[in-house]
This record gives C-alpha cells, sequence and structure tokens, in this order.
C-alpha cells in the first residue's frame, strides 16, 4: 500500500493538484481534498484488462488488426469522443489523418456556441490564477458553479492568501439564471450570493438588458423576466465600479437555440465595462475531461478546434456539417471510433450496424457490444501525462499512481495506424 500526495486531476478542469491518493494494488482510494467529481472519477475499478473482438476475449495485437481492418475498408470513418491527454490526442489526429476521418469532440455541440462568439467578435478572458488574486466581483450566469468543479469557491475566491487583495472574504458573488444548490459560494464571513433568478429561455432578454444599462442607455421597463430592471442596474453599476469583475458562463448550460448570441452579448457587455475604464474579464466554463486537451491539440496542428474532415488534402473545418450526431442521422457514416479514456460511464452513441471501435476505459459496459472493444488506461492515473485546464493556459503533468499493465490511448491508437500502412 503506497500514499502518494499532491496528486493533479484531469477529471474537474479546474487544475485540483493537491489530492491524497492511497494505493493497494491496482485499488486506489482518495483520502484528502476529494469531490464529488475527483473521487469516484479516481476511485473507479479496473474491470476489463482484454480487448474484446466481437465480444470475445483476444490479444491487444488481434484487436488492433480488427480495428485496423474496418477502417482500411471505410468510405467514411468517424472519430468521436477525444477524451484523452495530449499524447493520446496528437496519435488520435494521425489516425484520422491517415484514414481521412471526420473528428467530433462529445461535447463540441456545446463548446461550439463558445467558438463562434470568439471567431465573430472576440472576447476578453481571464484566467484562474488572476481570478485567485485580483478578482473582487464574480459573477455567474447560468451555471451551478459548485456542481460544476465542487472545489472552485475553495480554491479560486475564498482562498486565504491573495497578491492584490487584502481580505478575500470581501469578494462578491452575483448569480443570473440558476441558483446555487449548496452553500460553496457564501463567504467566510457568511455573506451569500446574490441570485437573480430566471429560466434558461428568457437569458437573451435578461443579457440584452444588462447590457444596455452598462451602456448608460434608457430601459423604458420596470422588470424582465420577472427580474426588477433595478437590480439589473445595481449589477451594472457594481461591474462598473469594481478593480476586478469577472463574468463567467457555461456554454453547456445554455441549452436553447442560437445560444452563441447569448455568449457574444455576455463577450460584448464585458467590452463596454472596459471601455467605461474599469477591468473586467469573462471566464467560460467547460473543458472537463479532455475537451480542452482536445481542441488545444486541433488548434495547434490545424489552426481549427474539432469538427474537421481529413479526406482532402488539408482539414476541413465545419461545426455544423460535420456533427457526427447528424453525420449518423444521415446515413454518412461507415465506421465509428469512440475514444474516452476517463470515464466508463461515457459509452458511444449507438451505430447501429455500424463496425464500431471503441478505445476507452476499463469497466466500459454497452447495450449492443461493438465490434472491437481496447481498455486503455487512465491519464493521471495508469500513466504519466498532460492535460489542459479550463483557462487553457496550464498543461497539467499528469502521474502515473499504479502499474495496472493496460496501455495508453496514444500507444493503442498508434498502433492501429500503424495497422492501416501494413
Amino acid at each position: 500500500m503506497t500514499e502518494i500526495t499532491e496528486v493533479p486531476s484531469p477529471f474537474c478542469g479546474i487544475g485540483t493538484d493537491d489530492l491524497a491518493i492511497q494505493v493497494d494494488g491496482i485499488s486506489i482510494k482518495v483520502t484528502a481534498n476529494g469531490c464529488a467529481i475527483n473521487t469516484p472519477a479516481f476511485e473507479q475499478a479496473i474491470s476489463d484488462f482484454s480487448p474484446r473482438v466481437d465480444g470475445k476475449e483476444v490479444s491487444l495485437d488481434e484487436a488492433v488488426c480488427k480495428a485496423a481492418e474496418i477502417l482500411k475498408a471505410a468510405n467514411q470513418p468517424v472519430i468521436g469522443g477525444c477524451a484523452t491527454d495530449v499524447n493520446g490526442m496528437r496519435a488520435l489526429m494521425a489516425l484520422a489523418d491517415r484514414n481521412g476521418a471526420v473528428v467530433d469532440n462529445m461535447n463540441f455541440t456545446a463548446a461550439k456556441r463558445n467558438f463562434l462568439a470568439l471567431q465573430d467578435s472576440g472576447w476578453m478572458t481571464t484566467t484562474l490564477a488572476e481570478i485567485k488574486n485580483r478578482c473582487d466581483l464574480f459573477v455567474v450566469i447560468a451555471c451551478d458553479l459548485e456542481v460544476f468543479a465542487p472545489r472552485f469557491y475553495e480554491r479560486y475566491l475564498w482562498n486565504k492568501e491573495s497578491m492584490f487583495l487584502d481580505d478575500t472574504s470581501a469578494r462578491e458573488i452575483i448569480y443570473i439564471g440558476k441558483a446555487p444548490s449548496g452553500k460553496a459560494s457564501t463567504s467566510p464571513d457568511n455573506r451569500q450570493a446574490q441570485v437573480l433568478e430566471c429560466e434558461n429561455a428568457d437569458l437573451p432578454e435578461v443579457l440584452a438588458v444588462l447590457r444596455a444599462l452598462i451602456k448608460g442607455n434608457l430601459v423604458n421597463a420596470e422588470q424582465v423576466a420577472g427580474i426588477a430592471i433595478t437590480d439589473l442596474q445595481n449589477i451594472a453599476d457594481k461591474l462598473k465600479a469594481a478593480s476586478y469583475g469577472v463574468v463567467s458562463w457555461a456554454a453547456g448550460a445554455l441549452d436553447f437555440s442560437q445560444a452563441e448570441l447569448s455568449v457574444q452579448t455576455i463577450c460584448e457587455l464585458v467590452k463596454d465595462v472596459n471601455a467605461s475604464g474599469v477591468r473586467c474579464s469573462g471566464f467560460p466554463l467547460g473543458g472537463k475531461e479532455g475537451d480542452q486537451t482536445a481542441n488545444q491539440v486541433c488548434g495547434w496542428q490545424t489552426g481549427y478546434p474539432a469538427r474537421m474532415r481529413f479526406s482532402s488534402d488539408i482539414p476541413e473545418y465545419d461545426p455544423f456539417l460535420y456533427d457526427i450526431n447528424q453525420m449518423f442521422d444521415n446515413g454518412e457514416v461507415d465506421a465509428f471510433v469512440w475514444v474516452h479514456a476517463f470515464n466508463a460511464s461515457a459509452v458511444p452513441p449507438s451505430g447501429g450496424k455500424i463496425p464500431t471501435i471503441v478505445v476507452a476505459r476499463s469497466g466500459m459496459t454497452f447495450e449492443e457490444e461493438p465490434a472491437v472493444f481496447i481498455p486503455v488506461g487512465t491519464p493521471g492515473i495508469d500513466h504519466v501525462g498532460h492535460a489542459y485546464r479550463l483557462d487553457n493556459v496550464v498543461a497539467i503533468r499528469l502521474k502515473k499512481l499504479r502499474d495496472s499493465g493496460l496501455p495508453s490511448t496514444a500507444e493503442v491508437l498508434t498502433a492501429i495506424e500503424q495497422g492501416l500502412v501494413n
């Protein structure tokens, strides 16, 4: 039995790096600083050690050969999931390039709302370190932040030491849309967050009014979506009076038509606050289980995030056309690869009769057994690696905690790629 401290997590997205882990053979127990996301992710048991072809256990070489055989026969393969570390994503991109596949991250439908706003008009965003050291007003839009990242407040807002604030407990928290489900947003001196609740469908109107008030425009109404205009004016005034305000949102929570326009409104109101002479930044929430890592590697190698096709001489990016769910519905897919090294519950969408290759964390169970299933090690548990935090500026150095004997995603995908050449 071994105790390992200062363990970084690839699961929560916020760069938690102070976990204490007890390792007993291949069993893992979080003994300190766990949370509702990290603890079950680290403690997930291994139940599969051998690859399977059509439900029968085979050697790794046999499974790789079968996977290569399926991809060689395909006219339009797609690779989805994309939850892995940097090296795993590099290998995935090489496989897609070799095979002419479409690459689509499983959470890109939500992330697309951010990318469309960013590509259209840009944004001004900040980092976790800046929030920890400078932020005095934190606004959360349409997200239950303590469910999204249970230790966010503890690590980045109620931290005891800050470079530029004398008293971090004086920070002010405001929620617009969804109310917090717990008390993590309550300050150490017991001040509760201000909450202006409304339905998600009403957020476009609420945000538009808030931006108008920040710009000093006249609003001829007493309320919008049940929120008093005076309350929104109060928030506008606080943003313009703060030393370093931060406005955060979760694109995944903005699940309504043309939500990218609401993201753009948030980004523009941040710019409007800065135009008044006050520092303010946006902070998009997302990127757990490899999302940011996948988009980072895609960006380095192609200049684009996910949702690309590699069957031409150059990568072709289209956030609408290369949605694999839509491609399945249109009958455009004849081979499917699902990559998910972090979460055994993240099963692939049903491909029907389409040959499916699953390269995923041990323990994944299926309603329909895939043509090929290869269990792989989890980055940060079974092998070292790198994964990006949700703010995109820090690559977390992941540790190896145990010897499970499982191959890495990069090793498996590279072997399949080599099988396409031979």
